[in-house]
């Protein structure tokens, strides 16, 4: 998720609301494969070919830390062992699909092919009950973005939990939302990963 909050005919405002501000019990792994104190903007030694701004990845992790203070302890653990090789991973958050709006082959297919990654991802992690949480788009590259959401949201939600970002104010470029829009995602995506946390284990 590199967020596009905040960018402007491809110039970054520098601006970092107060959700969104380091903190050192968050980290992230940089662009060299080593762990460090995340701040905004998180991807911009990742995502080289784009202007990075403002997320809701931040948002999230601090939601998350504060309504579950032994889970954000634990991540820290966590992530120094993953430096290591043995870290867990607790559930994964996608956002894509603007590109696939495109045209009306890629929206058709967006479906079937999302599921198909999803499934991968859990063989290949060998969790067939790992949490995935998928945000719905609000706007696309192309016209066929109701096409694209209607894949979105007729996945089973027993196996993926959406979070809808539809109506979140987009920056005016009209594709990628604005930064106050990414940090209300990230206090959307904490509260499904809360839910979704308690529920999975509650199955396992």
């Amino acid at each position: 998720m590199a967020g596009r909050g905040g960018v402007v005919d491809k110039v970054w405002d520098g601006y970092v609301p107060p959700e969104c501000y380091r903190n050192p019990t968050i980290l992230r792994l940089n662009g060299n494969s080593i762990w460090e104190v995340a701040q905004e903007p998180i991807h911009e030694d990742i995502d080289l070919n784009k202007t990075c701004g403002i997320g809701p990845t931040m948002v999230f992790a601090k939601v998350v830390s504060e309504k579950d203070p032994e889970f954000g302890n634990d991540m820290i653990k966590r992530a120094a062992m993953a430096v290591r090789g043995s870290g867990t991973i607790r559930a994964i958050l996608w956002y894509q699909g603007e590109r696939d709006t495109l045209t009306l082959e890629e929206a058709k297919s967006y479906k079937s092919k999302l599921k198909k990654l999803f499934q991968d991802l859990r063989d290949d992690l060998n969790s067939s009950l790992l949490p995935i949480i998928q945000v719905a788009l609000a706007s696309g590259q192309g016209p066929f973005i109701e096409g694209v959401r209607e894949g979105q949201l007729g996945i089973n939600p027993a196996d993926v939990i959406t979070v809808d970002c539809l109506g979140l104010p987009l920056e005016p470029d009209g594709l990628h939302l604005g930064t106050l829009a990414q940090v209300q995602l990230g206090y959307k995506l904490a509260d499904a990963f809360v839910k979704a946390r308690y529920t999975f284990k509650a199955t396992q």
